[in-house]
């Protein structure tokens, strides 16, 4: 039996991980947590019966202690509840499925208490991956990664040392708006960045992908979690999504993983590694699928990926500033309250006015944050 706690079980990555669970009957499910989606997790709580749950707002974990008051679980809210669940004893591995820069403490706790880390949570490792890589090392703590991109490369990789690899070849969708120029992107509304050709993700996750950024997130996450330079990394546009990711070694060779776009699969490589699992899906027919393609990213109309590459190249607090004003950007669009690609425009004017700290400890990277979503309320404002 292997007992595992859930950051973000409500979102898109964590009931695909419940779905894993319910397949798996060695697979024990000890804490979940969740932001304010109280009906969602009462589900999950009578379920899977967790000793602690937590939710990130007090209003939602008081409604849910009373609403589970028939429940032998602990209720817990806030950080110290995220922190709480994060070194349980009970648990041997965390999934990170939170989304944002809230997902960092929780994760550097569970590292120190010996935890094998299930990273979804990409802003860790975007923001703090000065931090959480070393910690992992000093601590003899697996890393393993569930983002669909990462979790290739991981398999691509297959315990080759890093002096072997040549190039990541990180791969891309392309999104909705692949082709496109910026004039046809003005009027883009929210259901149009939406709709995600080959992905069900969630809707934060789906906006990034239809501006690039999210590749940009991935770029910057691979750097740290494969220990290779920024300029070994390469991002292909593969609008069929078979080819999840590919690693070219030094004798030219190139390894790929490819499958369905189907989260589920890097989901349960991670919560099952070293080990492969039976699991039911639809499976890649080369014959109906006929081609894959294979083209050059558009950085100049899509330019959130432009941005990631120069603020991974500055390094220090700048990732960071790249990532809060994405989010608060994306929050804002998603609310009708900018336009579209004003979501790069205002990444863009973020960092410009950033003093970058260039070893920033967890208190510094919240901090910039808080700036970041302060400069842009203002931005906005105007």
């Amino acid at each position: 039996m292997k007992n595992i706690a859930v950051l973000g079980s409500t979102g898109s990555i964590g009931t695909q991980t419940l779905e894993i669970v319910r397949a798996n009957p060695d697979l024990q499910v000890v804490a979940l947590a969740a932001g304010t989606s109280v009906d969602k997790i009462e589900e999950q709580v009578r379920e899977f019966h967790p000793l602690i749950v937590g939710m990130w707002s007090e209003e939602a974990a008081k409604e849910l202690k009373a609403r589970i008051a028939d429940l032998p679980v602990k209720v817990v809210a806030g950080m110290d509840g995220l922190l709480e669940i994060a070194v349980m004893p009970q648990s041997e591995v965390l999934v990170t499925a939170i989304v944002g820069m809230i997902g960092i403490r929780p994760t550097i706790a569970a590292i120190e208490a010996g935890k094998a880390i299930a990273l979804a949570n990409k802003e860790t490792l975007v923001t703090a991956g000065h931090i959480i890589m070393p910690l992992a090392k000093k601590c003899n703590v697996p890393i393993l990664p569930v983002d669909s991109e990462h979790s290739a490369i991981f398999q691509s990789l297959n315990g080759e040392p890093k002096e072997r690899i040549a190039k990541i070849l990180l791969t891309a969708s392309g999104g909705p708006f692949r082709g496109k120029t910026r004039e046809q992107l003005q009027n883009i509304r929210v259901e149009d960045a939406l709709k995600h050709p080959n992905w069900a993700m969630g809707r934060k996750i789906t906006i990034d992908s239809s501006t690039l950024v999210n590749k940009g997130l991935e770029v910057m996450e691979a750097k740290w979690l494969f220990g290779v330079d920024l300029d070994q990394i390469q991002v292909v546009v593969h609008p069929q999504s078979i080819i999840h990711s590919m690693v070219e070694y030094v004798d030219g060779a190139i390894i790929a993983q490819l499958g369905t776009p189907d989260m589920k699969l890097p989901i349960q490589y991670a919560l099952f590694y070293p080990d492969r699992r039976p699991m039911e899906g639809k499976r890649v027919d080369f014959f109906e699928l006929g081609q894959i393609t294979f083209e050059k990213p558009d950085i100049e109309t899509f330019t959130g990926l432009k941005l990631a590459y120069r603020a991974m190249r500055t390094g220090g607090s700048l990732p960071t500033v790249y990532n809060a004003a994405n989010e608060k950007a994306v929050s804002l669009f998603l609310d009708r309250k900018i336009g579209y690609l004003q979501i790069p425009e205002l990444i863009e004017a973020s960092m410009d006015q950033h003093k970058v700290i260039p070893e920033p400890t967890v208190e510094q990277i919240l901090e910039a944050e808080r700036q970041v979503y302060e400069f842009i309320d203002k931005e906005v404002q105007q």
